[in-house]
Formats: C-alpha cells, structure tokens, sequence
C-alpha cells in the first residue's frame, strides 16, 4: 500500500501556528489603540487582520467582521473613502454568501455617497449595477423597481453599459430566453470584461431560466 502525502493539510497547520499568535497579538494591539482613541490606527490593524483570515485562513465571516469594524472606525473619523473600501469588501463577500440584502444595502450606500462627487461619480454606476444584479438573484420584480430606482436617484446611469446589460437580462429572463440572456454578457464582456464575482452573479441569475438549471454553469 502505498500513501500519498499530502502538502497542503501539513502546510496549512503549519501557517495556523505561525498566523494564530500573530492575530492575537494584532488583536491586542488594536484593543490598546481603540482604548486611546486611536481609531485610524486601529482601522489599519483591523484590516491587517481581516486579510489573514481573507487569504491565510479562508474565513471570510470573520474577514467581514474585521472589515465592518474597520469601516466602522473609519467612518468616526470621517475617512468616508477609506471607510467605502471597507464596505465594498463587505458587499463582495455578503453577496458571495447568498447574504443579498446586506450587499445590496451597501452597494446603495455606497452609490448614493458616491454619484455627487466629481471625482468618484464614475464609480456609483458599478455600485448600482451589482445592486441590482443582487435584486435580480433574489426577485425579478425587485430588479425591476431597483434599476426604476437607480435611473431617478442617478440619471448618468441610464446611458451606460451597466444599465443597458441589465434591461436586456431582464427581457431575456422575463421571456425565458437562455441563449438571449448570454449573447447580452458575451457582448458586454466583449469590451468590459467581466470579474470573478460578476461571473458568479450573473451564472446565479441565469440558472434561474426555465430549462437552464441543469446547465454546464457556462455564460459563453
């Protein structure tokens, strides 16, 4: 009999007792500088923990818990745009965890923070976008009325890419057109390439097509 060792489980024990105590000792630190007063300093140290358990743990519940109390900090001392990072994160993941209504809350806040600034006004655009994807996962009604909401709160909205993928989705889904419904994202992923989280996203809504549900999981 032969056995087949395994690097991986023996590595990740040995990153656990390595990262473990390294966490305490952030977390003691960040318990010192919230009990001075020092929030910004702690933010930084809540994100530093948030990444360990992002990409060396792979505990995203309590990455999410880090990043909102980060963001939380940030947030009392008015680093609104340090503090949108924060929340952008936590969004990503909420959404990834079928967690819709958390994400999309964010995604709103976050769009509405941003839509009057001039500097960052580009970006409430995707905020809305994966807003609504995540009304659309949930209810078709929902995305409906979200992306009504959307193009009154943010008239910009209307013309972008953004807004005219998510009317064809509706159309394709609302007639049950599976092959409408990927010709529309293979078009815009033609010049604006979609990411991992778009991918899932628009993979979970499509799966929701009559007849699509035991598909090959492919927008292609």
């Amino acid at each position: 009999m032969h056995f087949v060792w395994q690097p991986s489980s023996t590595c990740s024990f040995r990153a656990n007792m390595i990262l473990l105590p390294a966490l305490w000792t952030l977390e003691t630190l960040t318990k010192r500088q919230t009990l001075k007063g020092r929030f910004t300093i702690a933010a930084k140290h809540h994100i530093t923990i948030a990444e360990i358990y992002e990409t060396e743990l792979v505990d995203i519940e309590k990455a999410i818990a880090h990043y909102e109390q980060s963001a939380d900090y940030y947030k009392g001392e008015e680093s609104n745009s340090s503090a949108n990072k924060c929340l952008l994160k936590v969004a990503a993941y909420a959404a990834q965890l079928e967690q819709y209504q958390k994400a999309i809350e964010i995604y709103e806040q976050v769009g509405a923070n941003t839509m009057d600034n001039p500097l960052l006004k580009y970006s409430a655009k995707d905020y809305f976008f994966k807003a609504a994807l995540c009304h659309f996962i949930v209810d078709e009604l929902n995305a409906k009325l979200a992306l009504e909401k959307y193009e009154e709160m943010f008239p910009a909205f209307t013309d972008s890419r953004e807004c005219k993928l998510l009317k064809k989705l509706l159309e394709a889904h609302e007639e049950q057109n599976s092959e409408a419904y990927t010709e529309a994202v293979k078009e815009f992923d033609s010049i604006s390439r979609l990411d991992q989280w778009l991918t899932t996203m628009l993979l979970r809504i499509k799966k929701s097509i009559q007849g699509d549900g035991e598909g090959d999981g492919d927008l292609k």
